[in-house]
């Protein structure tokens, strides 16, 4: 499969000719002979389709595939309505195409006005856009969001998921700017520590709800703190837990970011995925990326355009506060349906369950011997568990087609229950959990 040019070579010189050129070696006369290719790629040669199709299956086979998971810090496996794909899956939808031609683009931005409004839902707060990569980019991007000329230094809760951390970190580099890590105290956001470390410097705190630990932070003492003190809010959130947890909006958040996959995208083995961004209403023209307004046509019909473009970086380049631009269109289609389909009931009923069986499941293992290693927070549908034999468990929980929980180090795994495990599941992973105990 190789040399898929849809042109026959007659209309390439002819191509060629009609640009003033002579042959392809004339078309890259400036191009040094230093660097110019001498001879083919060392690449193998080109295959039927029913043979790449046997390889790709062969190596898709040397994959481990869990039918029993128990981990999440990130990427949750949640039950997708079968309506999920037979919607997002028609020919129309799937495009990588931006729709700046609001024109012939309407179904498209109907789609995304629709996902950010249900974001806006969700969180509580009132703009969302549609452009951000994963939900680490999305804190990212926020955290530049809150920055300016009087306050560039952005806090970041010890809490937060270890990946966010370092995207932050990265994003910060390039612009030379301070993060300083707020202290943990017991599984959550040390708020002593938050209040010394808050100045006139300090542009914003990340901090995240549930955390990385699955535990829940006092997010209102967090935001009378950092107003306090003139900063900025942002909760990193995760959407399924928004079902029966107070929205951002409610406890004061400038900004709510998250990662949109458990909302209807399968964890594919790490993307594509869709990162969430809602501000409030004074923060909404500092959000990157694409935002679609309703409008109506000369008819007085309802249309779609997008809005409030000044802001990026194909218009006002050399003062755009972002270099995100992509179409995350098709994924936030999928998170939409997703909604959609369950309502606020089945979203609530899939929140309580993987809170209950999270629940359920501590408390086997703690019977088991390995205790919870936070009992004085409250947690939503991940906990950590500390005990000497955890390496030894995870082993053997392998060993019976069952993925454990994520290893934190050698005492410590991270846990995570959503609907999709069964209470047999779970007594399975008590049992074998007890038998390593007595060994």
């Amino acid at each position: 499969m190789s040399g898929y040019i849809p042109n026959t070579s007659a209309e390439q010189q002819e191509m060629l000719r009609e640009s003033g050129f002579s042959g392809f070696d004339d078309l890259y006369r400036d191009v040094p002979e230093s660097v110019r290719l001498k001879k083919p790629l060392n690449l193998p040669g080109a295959s039927s389709e029913l043979e790449v199709r046997r390889e790709l299956e062969r190596l898709a086979a040397e994959n481990t595939v869990y039918r029993h998971v128990f981990r999440g810090a990130g990427a949750y496996r949640h039950y997708i309505p079968a309506i999920v794909d037979e919607v997002t899956g028609k020919e129309e939808f799937r495009t990588a195409y931006t729709p700046y031609q609001a024109e012939i683009s309407q179904g498209v931005l109907q789609s995304i006005f629709e996902y950010q409004t249900d974001i806006c839902e969700l969180t509580g707060l009132d703009a969302a856009n549609a452009s951000v990569y994963d939900g680490a980019t999305a804190a990212a991007e926020a955290c530049e969001m809150c920055r300016d000329r009087k306050r560039s230094r952005v806090l970041v809760s010890a809490c937060v998921d270890p990946k966010i951390v370092s995207v932050v970190r990265t994003y910060s580099f390039g612009r030379d700017a301070e993060v300083t890590l707020v202290p943990e105290k017991d599984g959550v956001t040390d708020m002593e520590a938050l209040a010394s470390l808050l100045g006139d410097d300090v542009a914003c705190l990340l901090i995240q709800h549930p955390n990385y630990y699955g535990d829940l932070e006092d997010m209102r003492a967090a935001a009378d703190l950092v107003h306090g003190a003139g900063a900025k809010l942002i909760a990193s959130v995760n959407p399924t837990s928004l079902a029966v947890l107070p929205a951002p909006g409610e406890y004061g958040a400038d900004v709510a970011v998250g990662d949109g996959q458990p909302l209807g995208l399968p964890l594919s083995w790490g993307g594509p995925y869709v990162g969430f961004m809602a501000a409030t209403e004074k923060m909404m023209r500092k959000l990157p990326g694409r935002i679609v307004g309703q409008t109506t046509d000369c008819d007085g019909k309802r249309a779609f355009v997008l809005t409030l473009q000044a802001r990026e970086q194909h218009i006002r380049r050399e003062k755009a506060s972002s270099n995100i631009c992509s179409n995350e269109a098709l994924c936030a289609m999928r998170v939409a349906v997703y909604l959609a389909a369950m309502g606020p009931e089945g979203l609530r009923q899939a929140a309580v369950q993987s809170s209950s069986k999270a629940h359920y499941l501590c408390e086997k293992l703690e019977e088991a011997g390995f205790v919870r290693a936070y009992k004085g927070c409250e947690f939503f549908h991940e906990f950590v568990t500390d005990s000497p034999r955890s390496s030894e468990l995870l082993a053997a929980l392998k060993a019976e087609g069952i993925l454990g929980g994520l290893p934190l180090d050698d005492h410590r795994i991270l846990w995570c229950a959503t609907e999709m495990n069964t209470r047999e599941e779970i007594d399975m992973v008590a049992a074998i959990a007890k038998e390593v105990s007595r060994s």
